[in-house]
């Protein structure tokens, strides 16, 4: 089922350049889907566009049947969080039960539903204990989970989240895919999230958008993406370290790869089926 369509949808700046042109997506109930693209390629844009915070130009986006316009903002935001690059611009109260309170009690909620749904929460993002403390004081690492706990407390059909690997250490990026991967398989929220880090994407997404100077270049898996090379580079993008590894090894002549591995793990089946090239 379709949770996301967006038809041919473009928007245009106050000054009248066009951020994105004619794009066309969809996306179904439980995928965890990429928009790649450089920098200036239009992933905030849109993403801006899926839960109202703009309006399109032209063209029309629909969440879980509902066309996105005024009269249906209240749902469609309840639908779709928004999870922020920068944890400092989406935390501002006092507390992390404050934080995560907030997006509730605006809803009504409140009385033992209220702490139920906070405790919930923070379990999930293994913050469990930090009620008490300043957003404002936590780690890097930590601020993004009481971000993500913020939203997940809204109890959203679609997670969309703006670079979510930004600033974090390598432990932090492995500790985040496997939180976000938990959050879509036993929680059935679709995913969808905008990154240059290209090595994350393997990991973490099934699908991938490929988005350049507002258009869609191409999409689907993420073998069928990464395997146009030329596409990739042609936007100012690269192959994950490992592919571009056993590329090189392919074209020394070395060994022979007609799909190139993506992660270590595909990486270290693929030499093992291939022992006798090496």
């Amino acid at each position: 089922m379709e949770i996301i369509d967006v038809s041919q949808v473009s928007y245009a700046y106050g000054d009248g350049s066009m951020a994105l042109k004619d794009i066309n997506m969809k996306i179904e109930s439980g995928e965890k889907v990429a928009i790649l693209g450089p920098n200036g390629a239009g992933k905030s844009t849109l993403f801006h566009l899926f839960n109202g915070i703009l309006k399109p130009t032209s063209g029309t986006i629909t969440v879980n049947g509902m066309e996105v316009c005024k009269k249906n903002l209240v749902e469609i935001r309840r639908s779709v969080g928004m999870v922020f690059q920068d944890s400092d611009d989406q935390l501002f109260n006092p507390t992390v039960r404050q934080e995560i309170a907030y997006g509730l009690l605006n809803m009504g909620v409140n009385g033992k539903k209220l702490e139920d749904t906070i405790e919930w929460a923070l379990k999930i993002v293994g913050m469990s204990g930090y009620e008490d403390k300043s957003p404002h004081n936590l780690s890097g690492g930590q601020k993004k989970r009481i971000a993500l706990a913020s939203v997940l407390a809204m109890k959203p059909k679609v997670m969309v989240l703006d670079e979510p690997t930004a600033a974090l250490d390598p432990r932090g990026v492995h500790k985040l895919i496997r939180l976000l991967d938990s959050i879509n398989e036993k929680l059935g929220i679709t995913l969808i999230f905008a990154t240059h880090d290209v090595d994350t994407v393997p990991l973490l997404a099934d699908k991938v958008y490929l988005l350049d100077k507002g258009k869609i270049i191409m999409g689907g898996t993420t073998e069928e993406v990464f395997n146009k090379k030329e596409i990739i580079r042609k936007i100012n993008l690269r192959l994950p370290r490992v592919a571009h590894l056993i590329e090189i090894l392919d074209k020394d002549g070395i060994l022979n790869a007609d799909d190139l591995p993506l992660t270590i793990g595909q990486a270290k089946d693929f030499l093992e089926k291939n022992k006798s090239q090496v």
